[in-house]
């Protein structure tokens, strides 16, 4: 206790408590459906130039189409944290925050705290609103529908919302890495563990461990069938010997 120099093993406690305290916000599908998504994203636009990549290409813009439906099927009927209303709700605030600009309070912490977070929410439903367009248009161009128009529009469609969406990744990515400096805080964290430091309800529930399971299972079954629909499988030809591509065309005949 001050002023004794002896300490209270019950307040040491609740001090260490409250500062290892912490709290759900994201679950685990939520996490889940992130990281398959990023990395889906990563790898069709780095395969998406090349002719010999072009199986694994398609088999991502797939994989990416199922992930977006399944964010979008559990953010209209899951849990009421991972529902996209939320982030509706928040964009709504948008105008009222910028006519608060007019206000003695416009320079304050918790006013640009409150800008940070729509922006944030602004460029995450930018790259739920591109998704779709981005895998609608490179079904399109796979089935060569372009040639209805005497060219492959599509194409070049798929190519500018692929490079728009690109542009919004690398923004999102630099909003959290300023965020976290400004912040002092890792802001990537939630998305990695799903919690955050503070007391208080988990906002999350349930972690829903389960069904993260079952969506990256469903990924990897895809994939695995997707390799073996494919005369060469999804690496590029000159990535197997003859002797392997011979055994694979045996295996299918």
């Amino acid at each position: 206790m001050q002023g004794t120099g002896i300490s209270n093993p019950t307040l040491d406690g609740m001090a260490r408590d409250r500062a290892t305290a912490t709290r759900r916000v994201i679950d685990a599908p939520t996490r889940m459906f992130h990281w398959l998504f990023a990395l889906s994203f990563v790898g069709a636009y780095a395969s998406g130039d090349s002719e010999q990549w072009r199986a694994l290409h398609v088999t991502l813009g797939y994989t990416m189409a199922g992930l977006l439906g399944f964010r979008l099927v559990y953010g209209l009927f899951g849990p009421r944290h991972a529902r996209l209303s939320l982030l509706w709700r928040r964009l709504r605030g948008a105008p009222q925050w910028l006519r608060s600009f007019t206000t003695p309070h416009a320079l304050s912490g918790g006013h640009w705290r409150l800008g940070q977070n729509l922006l944030m929410a602004a460029t995450v439903a930018a790259l739920l609103a591109l998704a779709l367009p981005l895998a609608l248009s490179g079904y399109a161009s796979y089935e060569e529908w372009g040639d209805l128009f005497g060219g492959d529009a599509f194409e070049a469609l798929h190519e500018v919302f692929a490079n728009a969406l690109l542009i919004l990744v690398l923004m999102h990515l630099g909003l959290i890495a300023a965020l976290s400096l400004l912040r002092r805080k890792n802001q990537a964290q939630p998305m990695l563990s799903g919690r955050i430091d503070g007391n208080g309800p988990d906002l999350a529930k349930h972690d829903h461990a389960w069904l993260a399971a079952l969506v990256l299972m469903a990924v990897l079954c895809f994939g695995a069938w997707q390799w073996q629909q494919a005369p060469q499988g999804l690496l590029p030809a000159g990535a197997w010997s003859a002797a392997d591509r011979d055994r694979h065309a045996h295996e299918h005949d």
